[in-house]
């Protein structure tokens, strides 16, 4: 019972706990272990649906031929860049936001959708520090790619989901199924104090970035480590 407890579905949970309390013979009237051990369950439950709702959208290739798409991406420049317009859809523009040519869609290759939507997502909340961000990764001495780097995030924050190291952060920041949000807020999270360590470690150059990514890497999964961690930005 309680090995298949952590398996369950979020409309199963409830007659779970009934049976682990059964089985435990703990008194059904206890309300405050049924009510941790509910949460527990929605918990974990919703790790692994959570995991499966990200992968799903990191399968998804952009399609420049789906509106939803197309339409994300034209949102994505007018909140970076709103006094300028696109001058068309394939253009050198695009690499005034850190991507790498003419059509941002071959960046999105590793990442799918997921990279673009989670780019979208920081803008539209933290809509002045993404533009603080991208003013500060055009320094001439120590600039990145923008829009690069931020899928190279998104692919960092992916991994970091997939190999159950956000299980405390997202269990201590959600009393119950974690959501795509929360996922979303995390990569904000690493948007904003990766752009912070880069400038800290001033790197000698750009051809440096593996070695400072995997360095920042490491210390957010030592971050994560603590029991008690909670990584987000506040509105």
């Amino acid at each position: 019972v309680l090995r298949n407890a952590v398996h369950v579905e979020e409309g199963e949970v409830e007659k779970c706990v009934r049976d682990v309390m059964k089985e435990k013979k703990i008194e059904q009237k206890d309300t405050g272990f049924k009510t941790n051990l509910h949460i527990s369950l929605l918990q974990i439950s919703g790790y692994k649906k959570l995991y499966l709702n990200v992968e799903n959208l990191r399968k998804v290739p952009y399609d420049s031929d789906n509106e939803e798409h197309e339409e994300q991406l034209i949102e994505l420049w007018n909140l970076l860049m709103p006094h300028e317009n696109l001058k068309g859809r394939i253009t050198k523009q695009w690499c005034d936001i850190g991507f790498q040519g003419d059509d941002p869609k071959t960046d999105f290759r590793g990442m799918g959708l997921l990279g673009l939507v989670n780019l979208v997502y920081f803008s539209r909340h933290y809509t002045n520090e993404a533009r603080q961000i991208l003013s500060r990764s055009n320094h001439p001495k120590l600039g990145y790619s923008y829009a690069i780097v931020g899928i190279n995030l998104t692919e960092m924050a992916y991994s970091l989901l997939k190999n159950g190291a956000l299980k405390s952060h997202l269990y201590n920041m959600v009393c119950g199924l974690p959501q795509m949000e929360h996922f979303h807020q995390f990569y904000c999270y690493l948007v904003y104090e990766f752009d912070r360590f880069w400038f800290e470690e001033e790197p000698e150059s750009i051809m440096h970035f593996n070695q400072y990514r995997e360095k920042f890497h490491e210390k957010i999964k030592g971050l994560l480590l603590d029991c008690d961690v909670i990584l987000t930005l506040q509105n």
